[in-house]
Protein backbone atom coordinates (compact mmCIF):
# COMPACT_ATOMS: atom_id res chain seq x y z
CA UNK A 1 0.00 0.00 0.00
CA UNK A 2 1.55 3.39 -0.92
CA UNK A 3 0.75 5.85 1.77
CA UNK A 4 2.55 8.99 -0.01
CA UNK A 5 -1.02 9.48 -1.57
CA UNK A 6 -3.05 9.09 1.34
CA UNK A 7 -4.04 12.32 2.74
CA UNK A 8 -3.05 13.18 6.22
CA UNK A 9 -4.66 11.47 9.26
CA UNK A 10 -5.66 14.82 11.93
CA UNK A 11 -6.24 14.26 15.52
CA UNK A 12 -8.76 16.05 17.70
CA UNK A 13 -7.68 15.87 21.32
CA UNK A 14 -11.03 18.01 22.25
CA UNK A 15 -13.59 15.33 20.38
CA UNK A 16 -11.24 12.32 21.09
CA UNK A 17 -10.70 11.12 17.27
CA UNK A 18 -8.31 10.34 14.41
CA UNK A 19 -10.09 11.05 10.90
CA UNK A 20 -9.33 11.81 7.21
CA UNK A 21 -11.37 13.03 4.58
CA UNK A 22 -11.22 10.63 1.34
CA UNK A 23 -12.71 11.87 -1.58
CA UNK A 24 -14.90 14.51 0.77
CA UNK A 25 -15.94 11.59 2.69
CA UNK A 26 -14.74 11.44 6.62
CA UNK A 27 -13.09 8.16 8.02
CA UNK A 28 -12.86 7.98 11.88
CA UNK A 29 -11.40 5.99 14.44
CA UNK A 30 -13.19 7.33 17.86
CA UNK A 31 -11.49 6.51 21.53
CA UNK A 32 -12.33 7.75 24.64
CA UNK A 33 -8.95 8.86 27.45
CA UNK A 34 -9.23 8.32 30.88
CA UNK A 35 -6.00 7.85 32.83
CA UNK A 36 -3.60 7.24 30.08
CA UNK A 37 -6.15 4.45 29.08
CA UNK A 38 -7.44 4.81 25.58
CA UNK A 39 -10.72 2.82 24.73
CA UNK A 40 -10.99 2.97 20.83
CA UNK A 41 -14.57 3.09 20.62
CA UNK A 42 -15.07 2.69 16.69
CA UNK A 43 -13.60 2.58 13.57
CA UNK A 44 -16.04 4.13 10.56
CA UNK A 45 -15.29 4.15 6.83
CA UNK A 46 -17.89 4.97 4.51
CA UNK A 47 -18.70 1.85 2.23
CA UNK A 48 -17.79 3.78 -0.72
CA UNK A 49 -14.64 3.81 0.65
CA UNK A 50 -14.03 0.20 1.63
CA UNK A 51 -11.30 -2.13 0.59
CA UNK A 52 -8.86 0.69 0.65
CA UNK A 53 -6.87 0.22 4.09
CA UNK A 54 -8.12 3.65 5.16
CA UNK A 55 -9.37 2.03 8.57
CA UNK A 56 -6.04 -0.34 8.57
CA UNK A 57 -4.52 2.95 8.35
CA UNK A 58 -6.51 5.27 11.42
CA UNK A 59 -6.02 2.35 13.59
CA UNK A 60 -2.04 2.04 13.15
CA UNK A 61 -1.60 6.13 13.25
CA UNK A 62 -4.14 5.65 16.58
CA UNK A 63 -1.74 2.84 17.90
CA UNK A 64 1.47 4.79 17.30
CA UNK A 65 0.05 8.05 18.84
CA UNK A 66 -0.83 5.76 21.81
CA UNK A 67 2.45 4.29 22.25
CA UNK A 68 4.17 7.60 21.76
CA UNK A 69 2.22 9.39 24.73
CA UNK A 70 2.35 6.17 26.80
CA UNK A 71 -1.10 5.46 27.08
CA UNK A 72 -2.62 1.43 26.99
CA UNK A 73 -4.98 0.74 24.74
CA UNK A 74 -8.58 -1.17 25.18
CA UNK A 75 -9.97 -1.77 21.70
CA UNK A 76 -13.89 -1.92 22.31
CA UNK A 77 -13.87 -1.56 19.03
CA UNK A 78 -14.28 -5.09 16.98
CA UNK A 79 -11.99 -3.60 14.08
CA UNK A 80 -8.80 -2.23 16.14
CA UNK A 81 -9.28 -5.77 18.20
CA UNK A 82 -8.64 -7.54 14.95
CA UNK A 83 -5.87 -5.56 13.98
CA UNK A 84 -3.99 -5.26 16.72
CA UNK A 85 -4.57 -9.60 16.97
CA UNK A 86 -2.83 -9.27 13.10
CA UNK A 87 -0.64 -7.05 14.15
CA UNK A 88 1.97 -8.42 17.14
CA UNK A 89 4.10 -5.35 17.24
CA UNK A 90 1.00 -3.70 19.15
CA UNK A 91 0.26 -6.65 21.71
CA UNK A 92 2.19 -4.99 24.59
CA UNK A 93 -0.03 -1.79 24.20
CA UNK A 94 -3.47 -4.03 25.07
CA UNK A 95 -4.58 -3.12 28.54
Amino acid sequence: MNTDITPAIQHDLSKQCFFLFVDGQRCVLDYTLQDHFMTITHTGVPDALGGRGLAAQLTKFALEHARAQHWKVIPRCSYAAVYIQRHAEYATLVA
